[in-house]
């Protein structure tokens, strides 16, 4: 099996208040306490954080339009199992069709601020972490109350048959 911690637009700078900045840090450990590996979708902003990052668990990070460090790729393709998985920050406008192109099975990606995890009907998964320090809520649903924006990460699990588990991880921060 493996686990992986999904992440996204952290924001984070060096001239953030640092007790906020460690008690972010702090949930992501505990959140991300047993994954094999880290996935940011973009929007770390800094280079320092990202280390951060990688003492939890090795980190794969793509360059978001925030983002101020030179040496991420706009996009990203790696295969765990039978699945082809591709991270970028925004999602493309054709989703459909950057799926069908880049041959994937699921595409994590952020930029939105909204955590998804949605199935499509060309029997893929699209996968937004949200963002664990300036969340919006997701679009509201007619008959159901209105959302409250909570800051979020997301964990994935595919096992050994290529079995996926996705669970959306709500931190306790205070924005």
């Amino acid at each position: 099996m493996v686990k992986f911690g999904i992440i996204s637009d952290t924001h984070i700078y060096s001239k953030d208040d640092p007790n906020k900045v460690k008690i972010l840090i702090e949930q992501v450990q505990q959140a991300f306490k047993d994954v094999d590996e880290i996935v940011h979708a973009g929007d770390v902003c800094e280079s320092w954080f990202l280390d951060e990052l990688k003492k939890i668990a090795p980190t794969r990070c793509v360059l978001g339009n925030m983002d101020n460090i030179s040496d991420l790729e706009g996009f990203i393709k790696f295969k765990v199992g039978s699945y082809n998985i591709g991270v970028i920050h925004e999602p493309p406008e054709d989703i459909e069709g950057f799926f069908k192109s880049e041959e994937l099975h699921i595409l994590i990606h952020g930029h939105t601020h909204q955590p998804i995890i949605k199935g499509t009907p060309y029997n893929t998964l699209i996968i937004n972490p949200g963002s664990p320090t300036k969340p919006k809520p997701p679009p509201q649903k007619r008959g159901f109350e209105k959302p409250i924006a909570r800051p979020s990460v997301i964990l994935l699990e595919i096992d050994e048959d290529d079995h996926l588990k996705t669970f959306l991880v709500n931190l306790n921060l205070k924005i």
